[in-house]
């Protein structure tokens, strides 16, 4: 399922707050295009935000023809600091424009239609990267799952999320691909109902069984041991495990530890932060009170309701089970662990 693709100098995306109903492409010809798409949350999900942008700094610097390098440059700033400014939360996003910089730079000597070349085949990289990490994430995830669990989700960290395969739903993929007969508890996600619209739709794309729930029924399900384990994705991670994904997954980890059900996060390590200590310094996106007192076009709360909206919580290390990567499982202490398995993999 590719949820977005490079082809004869454009960006396509597939856009998502058309599914589950309409199946409808964005066509990005300037990185401004790139930028509206993420903010918009057409195309959501942290390593498919990260490679958007990459594209976006491809897009940013084709739009530059001239042979003036500093112009070309001031450009390339430019456009990365505009696609920066889309979504403060997720880590993937600078992770990659700043990759893209760095590229740039190091290649500042070489003439400018060579360095345009050069950013472009980066970003083809990074997409392929990405679904490479993704296959190894989900092969690393499924050791967890004996088979017949059954598996509450929260928010879509499949597919959808990034270039192919999916991160927390890699995981579920790889078991079913192996032959384990899990199932999925997918609940709704308010408000943007990602569970709902994206990730019931991509499981049944996939014929993976699964349930819809609303996101409030989650520990009525644990507590009748219907659900037996949690995995979802996330959005930054911080030096000690503190986790930013989806609002609610916090809710869903505290319930998750009070019935005794494992909760995993499954993230590529792109998504860790070691700059940050804690979870207390990630910076909560807040987004528009729309998503919140309407559903699609239908008003369900009164005109003029004061609203909070914000699009992610944090989840302490503590309530954690395990980080799956694409280096390999990572138990607590993560302050201690997360930064060995780095380094091990540098060697």
């Amino acid at each position: 399922m590719k949820t977005l693709e490079w082809k004869n100098g454009r960006l396509y995306l597939l856009d998502q707050t058309r599914l589950p109903l309409h199946m409808e492409t964005i066509e990005c010809i300037t990185y401004r295009d790139a930028a509206e798409a993420i903010k918009a949350m057409k195309v959501r999900g942290a390593p498919a935000i990260g490679v958007t942008a990459a594209y976006g700094i491809v897009l940013g610097v084709k739009e530059n023809s001239g042979r003036d390098k500093e112009e070309f440059f001031k450009r390339l700033y430019h456009a990365a600091d505009e696609l920066k400014s889309t979504r403060p939360t997720a880590v993937n996003l600078f992770w990659a424009i700043d990759r893209m910089v760095r590229k740039a730079e190091e290649n500042r000597e070489k003439t400018i239609p060579d360095i345009q070349k050069i950013l472009e085949r980066e970003a083809d990289n990074m997409a392929e990267e990405d679904f490479r990490i993704n296959r190894k994430i989900g092969e690393n995830g499924q050791v967890l799952l004996k088979g017949g669990e059954v598996i509450l989700t929260h928010c879509n960290a499949g597919a959808l999320a990034t270039v192919d395969y999916g991160t927390a739903l890699g995981v579920i993929r790889a078991a079913w691909e192996n032959g384990k007969k899990v199932s999925v508890y997918a609940d709704e996600t308010r408000p943007y109902l990602q569970g709902a619209r994206l990730t019931a739709w991509e499981l049944m794309q996939s014929n993976i069984p699964v349930t819809l729930i609303t996101d409030n029924m989650a520990g009525y399900f644990m507590k009748k041991g219907v659900v037996t384990a949690a995995i979802v994705g996330a959005d930054r991670i911080a030096a000690n495990g503190d986790t930013a994904n989806k609002i609610g997954t916090y809710s869903v980890a505290v319930l998750a530890r009070e019935n005794n059900i494992p909760f995993y996060v499954a993230a590529p390590v792109s998504t860790l932060d070691f700059s940050i200590a804690s979870g207390e310094e990630i910076t909560i996106e807040e987004r528009n009170e729309r998503e919140v007192t309407f559903i699609g076009e239908t008003r369900i709360a009164p005109e003029g309701v004061k609203v909070a909206n914000p699009a992610f919580d944090v989840t302490p290390a503590k309530y954690i089970t395990a980080i799956i990567t694409e280096k390999g499982i990572v138990s607590p202490p993560y302050l201690e662990n997360l930064k060995k398995m780095v380094s091990r993999s540098n060697v």
